[in-house]
C-alpha cells in the first residue's frame, strides 16, 4: 500500500511541475495569455481521450507493466518537451503527457480500493488524498529552488516519472492482480451505472480549477493585491492537502453519503460567505475550509467507488471518474468566466454556488434519484438517451416533496459500522425494463444479521 501511494506522489510532484514551468517559459517567450490557456488545455484533454481505452489495455496488458510503461512514455515526453521549447510543438507533446499519465492514476486507485480494508477505507482514501495534494504542491515549490531556465527544471520532472517506474517494479511481488472478476464493463457502461457518483467528481474538479484559475480576477476586481491572492491560493491549496485525513474519519463514522453532503453544503456556505468576508481576516480560514471540502468531494466519490463496485466494474470506474475530472476541469472555467462576464466578479461564487446546490438536491433525494437518471444512458442512443434525461430531470423536480430528505439510516452506515452491528450489506441486481433489456445494478439492498448474534438481539 505505501509503495502504491508513493508511486503516485512522486507522479504528482512531477505533474504538478509542469504546470506552472510550462507557463513561465511560454510567458517568457511572449505568448499571448489565450495560448498558453490553450497549451495547458491540452494534459487534461489527454486525460480524457485515453480514459476510454484504459479497461481494455488493463486487460491485455496487466496493470504492472501498462503502470511502467507509461512511466517511462511520460519521461521521454518530457524530454521532448524540454528539447523543443516551443509553443506550437508542446500542444500534442502535453497531449501525450496527459495522455500517459492517466493510466497511472487509474491502475494505482483501482490496486488501493483492491487492497483497503473496508472498516479503514476512509481514513486510507483520505491519507491517499491528501498525500497526493502534497505531492501536486511540492511541484510548483521545487521550482524556488531549481529556477526555470534550462534543464535543471525539467530534469526534476523526469527522474521523478522514472522514479514512478522503478517503485512499481519493487513492490510487483507484493501487487494485487486487477481484478478480472465480473462481466467487462466499458466508460460508458459505467455512466449508467453511477451518473450521480460521476456528477459529483465533475462538481470537485469544476470547483477546484475554477478557484485556481480565476480567484485571481475575482481579488484583482475587489482591489486585492497579488500577493495577497496567491497567498490565499496557497491557503486553499493547503486546506485541500491537509483535511482528507480528517473527512475520511468522518466517513467512517457517519458514512461516505452524509460526509459528501456535508462538503457539499459547506462550499455553498463559502460561496455565500465569500464576498463579506474576502477583504477581512476570516477569508483565511474560509479558503482553507473551502480546499478540504471541495476535494473532499472527490474523496467520498473514491470511498463510494470502493464501497459499490468490484471487478472490472471498479477498473471502469476509476477510468470514468479520471474522464470526468477532465471534462470539469476543462468546463468548469469557462462556464465561470462567462457568468462573470454576465453578471460581474460576483459570478465566480455565484456559478460555484448553483453547482453545488444542484448537486447537494441530487444527494438529499437519494438513490432512487440516480436510479431514475441512469435509465437514459441505459437506451445506448445518444440523442434519445439525452431526450429522456432532460425529461426525468423535469419529473424529479416535480416530485422533490415526495422523495426530499428521505435518506434510509442503515443505508448511510459505512461497512465498518455495519460489522461492528453484526449486519452484512448485500448488493441486489434487479432488471430494467426501459425501452430495451438491460442489466444494470438498481443499488437495491439488502442486509443479513450475522448468525452469532444471540435471539433478541436483532433490533
Amino acid at each position: 500500500m505505501a509503495g502504491i501511494i508513493a508511486t503516485v506522489t512522486v507522479f504528482a510532484v512531477a505533474q504538478g511541475l509542469t504546470y506552472p514551468l510550462l507557463s513561465f517559459i511560454l510567458e517568457r517567450q511572449g505568448t499571448t495569455s489565450g495560448l498558453i490557456g490553450l497549451s495547458a488545455a491540452m494534459t487534461p484533454l489527454g486525460f480524457i481521450v485515453s480514459a476510454p481505452f484504459i479497461p481494455a489495455l488493463v486487460q491485455r496488458m496487466g496493470g504492472t507493466r501498462l503502470a511502467i510503461l507509461c512511466s517511462i512514455l511520460a519521461a521521454l515526453t518530457l524530454i521532448a518537451i524540454a528539447w523543443t521549447q516551443e509553443v506550437w510543438a508542446w500542444m500534442p507533446l502535453r497531449f501525450l503527457l496527459g495522455f500517459f499519465a492517466n493510466p497511472l492514476y487509474v491502475i494505482s486507485e483501482t490496486w488501493l480500493l483492491t487492497i483497503t480494508p473496508a472498516p479503514r477505507r476512509g481514513r486510507i482514501l483520505g491519507l491517499y488524498s491528501s498525500i497526493v495534494s502534497g505531492g501536486f504542491a511540492i511541484g510548483p515549490l521545487s521550482l524556488g529552488l531549481v529556477g526555470t531556465q534550462g534543464w535543471p527544471p525539467f530534469m526534476i520532472g523526469i527522474v521523478a516519472f522514472l522514479l514512478c517506474g522503478l517503485i512499481v517494479l519493487a513492490v510487483v511481488p507484493r501487487l494485487p492482480d486487477m481484478p478480472h472478476e465480473g462481466e467487462a464493463t466499458s466508460l460508458s457502461g459505467f455512466f449508467a451505472l453511477a451518473p450521480l457518483l460521476l456528477f459529483a467528481v465533475f462538481t470537485a474538479a469544476a470547483f477546484e480549477q475554477v478557484l485556481l484559475s480565476l480567484f485571481a480576477v475575482y481579488g484583482a476586481a475587489l482591489g486585492s493585491a497579488e500577493e495577497r491572492i496567491a497567498s490565499l491560493i496557497t491557503c486553499f491549496v493547503a486546506g485541500n492537502a491537509v483535511l482528507q485525513i480528517l473527512l475520511g474519519r468522518v466517513a467512517e463514522h457517519i458514512g461516505s453519503t452524509r460526509t459528501m453532503l456535508f462538503c457539499v453544503l459547506a462550499c455553498m456556505a463559502g460561496c455565500l460567505l465569500l464576498p463579506s468576508a474576502f477583504n477581512s481576516w476570516p477569508i483565511w480560514p474560509l479558503v482553507f475550509l473551502w480546499g478540504g471540502v471541495s476535494f473532499g468531494i472527490y474523496t467520498m466519490s473514491l470511498i463510494q467507488l470502493g464501497e459499490r463496485f468490484t471487478g472490472q466494474a471498479l477498473i471502469a470506474g476509476n477510468a470514468a471518474f479520471a474522464f470526468t475530472w477532465g471534462i470539469g476541469g476543462i468546463v468548469g472555467s469557462p462556464a465561470a468566466g462567462l457568468a462573470m462576464q454576465l453578471v460581474g466578479h460576483q459570478g465566480l461564487p455565484l456559478s460555484l454556488g448553483l453547482m453545488c446546490c444542484v448537486l447537494a438536491v441530487f444527494l438529499m433525494a437519494g438513490q432512487r434519484v440516480e436510479a431514475e437518471i441512469a435509465k437514459p444512458f441505459a437506451a445506448h442512443t445518444t440523442a434519445y438517451g439525452l431526450l429522456r434525461l432532460l425529461g426525468r430531470l423535469g419529473i424529479l423536480a416535480s416530485h422533490w416533496r415526495m422523495w426530499g430528505g428521505r435518506l434510509g439510516e442503515i443505508d448511510d452506515l459505512s461497512e465498518g459500522q455495519l460489522l461492528e452491528l453484526g449486519i452484512s450489506r448485500i448488493a441486489r441486481r434487479e432488471r430494467w425494463l426501459d425501452g430495451c433489456e438491460t442489466r444494470l445494478p438498481t443499488n437495491c439492498l439488502e442486509y443479513r444479521i450475522h448468525p452469532d448474534i444471540s435471539p433478541g438481539d436483532e433490533r
